[in-house]
């Protein structure tokens, strides 16, 4: 709402006063709120500002040089290559060297007849900046903690999906192993990715509001309590995959379907902080806590117990007593020039993907820009544009990106071309702008094919309010022609020029996933015999779970790319035999960790030989030798079953990993 009020006020102040270079400062308007990582205001405000100048620089600078011409097109080409290097620096950096692209090529489009219409078009730009800046940071300002809660609170709704998903796959007669292997990749990955996110937005948070703040401090323990919410679970659903009688499935069932509940509103509550709803939060936690104590099964009732607990701790901590005033002290925040020169040494290299592809920008832009001076016109800015936002350092995610926007691109020309059918007046179709912003800027996140599809009737409309007597249906055109031509020339330019295959990476992912999966298993092990603490096999047990969303996004870039000669499919099949083991043997030893027996000093030498052995088994499968024959000893109890289990997991993976390296 507050990006399209942004616009609207300045084109409708463009139709009062009639004054061309107000809708220069609308487009800065459109482009700084695109340009928006969100998070918190100290952290948004300086790339918003650091897009303000530059791209009124160039605005400038591109216009007065365009007589140029094709003298004009290394230098440019040069400049879309560093903007897209930008994306070293993160996710807002990526977003202000994209929207810097778009500026620079719009400004080849005119060339300015002398400084000062050059500079009336740069204080133009940064007028319409600083006024969506003014109205998005000061005028509607939005509650600088939200986007803390709003990550917080979608950890605890994917909590509650996986419950669901646990709790509908328990009613099942008899789900096989494929069921549950399914339920572990999709809604695993998703939590924990859902955590890491969140983890960056509660760090920023902290750092802007420091860590004296109650309320920052909230944000943390919520996500740590949802972080070994999340471990718990895990241990859950790998002890009820084993079948268990059908006294004890019924009471899993109504636990999950209580649960499930208690963690939607728990979400609902941490987004919206309304504090009527806590006293029915610790009612609900009690009847968990109830429903937990009538389980049969002795593990199962334990791991609930923690279930129990870390609710507790989640409900206390969103009430006003049991929010922290301070937590331990910070590490210090990295020297200003170590932040900008640390990621610039590390990626000038001729093996940095992102040098790779700001440098394949550059020279696939000059395509376009060479269409651009050769045959003028008020749409080929729309070809280079399309090429260097569609191409990203991997194939695959170009040539799903390449899809998204062609297919958005030419379902969104016929709604502009059916919207102009209906919009007639300049003042009819300002008015339809608005929605158009609205709904194009809400759908970002979630859809990129969606946002394409509303940016561009958006697009072609303020093409026809700049240059009237356009026809709406040749704009749609000729933007969806420029659009399916550039998606294809970023498809073609990602496969000629070097080209980063997803297998060659996905090689050292699934190494990487199986060697932190090693380490959380010798963890697991130290733990069980004396020699390790809870919180360090915590951190392992976090690693682990990074490492397998690693694998399972290399894998799903590596199943969009087309299969080389010579790498036969049998190589990605394993791949993912290994990450199902890898998920498998993360729940089994999450189980053990909530599920800790009695040890003796006997049993201790056996968890240290049990140790000893996955040590050097998950070394000889990362260096693709036979593993090791099992220790003949056994601890005492229920945990022989899951020594077996996980090294049947390991035996699995080797021979997949053999199937692998053919």
């Amino acid at each position: 709402m507050r990006a399209a009020l942004s616009v609207a006020v300045l084109v409708a102040l463009n139709e009062w006063l009639g004054w061309p270079p107000m809708m220069e400062a609308a487009l800065a308007a459109l482009l700084t709120c695109l340009c928006d990582a969100g998070g918190p205001i100290r952290k948004r405000v300086p790339p918003l500002l650091v897009f303000a100048v530059l791209g009124a620089l160039i605005t400038a600078g591109f216009g007065l040089a365009r007589p140029l011409g094709y003298a004009l097109i290394p230098v440019a080409c040069l400049g879309i290559a560093v903007a897209g290097f930008a994306r070293i620096y993160g996710q807002a950096a990526q977003q202000v060297g994209n929207l810097l692209t778009v500026v620079l090529v719009l400004s080849l489009d005119h060339a300015w007849p002398d400084v000062a219409t050059a500079a009336i078009l740069a204080a133009a730009f940064v007028g319409g900046s600083l006024w969506a800046l003014l109205l998005t940071m000061v005028i509607w300002r939005l509650h600088p903690y939200r986007p803390a809660r709003r990550a917080v609170a979608g950890v605890y709704r994917a909590l509650a999906m996986l419950t669901n998903d646990l709790r509908q796959l328990l009613r099942r007669d008899d789900p096989d192993e494929a069921a549950w292997e399914e339920h572990a990749r999709a809604h695993r990955r998703t939590v924990r990715d859902a955590i890491e996110q969140a983890r960056v937005v509660v760090d920023d948070t902290l750092r802007a509001r420091g860590p004296a703040s109650a309320r920052a401090s909230q944000g943390l323990l919520r996500l740590e309590t949802a972080d070994q919410l999340f471990g718990a679970m895990i241990a859950l659903s790998d002890l009820l995959e084993q079948r268990p009688p059908p006294e004890t499935r019924v009471a899993a069932e109504r636990l999950l379907r209580l649960l499930r509940a208690l963690l939607v509103t728990l979400a609902r509550h941490i987004l919206e902080d309304h504090a009527e709803r806590l006293p029915a939060l610790l009612r609900a936690v009690e009847a968990v806590a109830a429903i937990a104590a009538t389980l049969p099964d002795e593990r199962l009732h334990r791991i609930a117990d923690v279930i129990v607990e870390r609710l507790r701790v989640a409900v206390i901590v969103s009430t006003p007593s049991g929010s922290v005033q301070r937590l331990g002290e910070i590490a210090s925040a990295v020297p200003r020039r170590d932040r900008v020169m640390a990621p610039l040494r590390a990626n000038l290299d001729r093996n940095s993907l992102a040098l790779r592809h700001a440098l394949r920008c550059g020279v696939i832009a000059a395509i376009g820009l060479a269409i651009t001076f050769t045959w003028p016109g008020p749409y080929q800015h729309w070809l280079t544009i399309t090429m260097v936002l569609t191409m990203q350092p991997f194939y695959g995610l170009t040539y799903q990106r390449a899809l998204e926007r062609i297919g958005g691109t030419v379902i969104g020309g016929g709604l502009a071309t059916v919207l102009a059918l209906v919009c007639r007046t300049p003042i009819s179709i300002a008015a339809a702008l608005f929605p158009l912003a609205v709904i194009s800027l809400s759908v970002r996140a979630a859809s990129f094919g969606a946002f394409m599809t509303f940016i561009t009737p958006l697009v072609v409309l303020l093409s026809e309010l700049a240059g009237p007597g356009s026809s709406e249906l040749q704009i749609a055109a000729m933007r969806a022609l420029y659009t399916v031509i550039g998606g294809l020339l970023a498809v073609g330019g990602t496969l000629w020029l070097w080209p980063s295959w997803e297998p060659d990476r996905l090689n050292r992912e699934l190494r990487g996933a199986v060697a932190a999966h090693g380490r959380y298993a010798e963890q697991e092990f130290s733990l069980l015999a004396g020699e390790a603490s809870a919180d360090a096999v915590e951190k392992v047990r976090r690693a682990a779970g990074v490492a397998s969303n690693n694998l399972e996004a290399s894998l799903s870039r590596a199943l969009l790319e087309p299969r080389r000669s010579g790498d036969p499919p049998e190589r990605l099949q394993a791949a993912m035999v290994v990450d199902a083991a890898l998920r498998r043997m993360a729940g089994r030893l999450a189980a053990m960790q909530h599920d800790r027996p009695a040890v003796g000093a006997l049993d201790r030498a056996v968890w240290r030989g049990w140790r000893d052995w996955v040590a050097a088994a998950i070394g000889c499968l990362v260096e693709a030798q036979p593993v090791p024959p099992r220790p003949a000893s056994m601890p005492s109890g229920p945990q022989a079953e899951s020594l077996s289990r996980i090294a049947r997991q390991i035996e699995l993976m080797a021979g997949a990993l053999r199937r692998y390296a053919v």
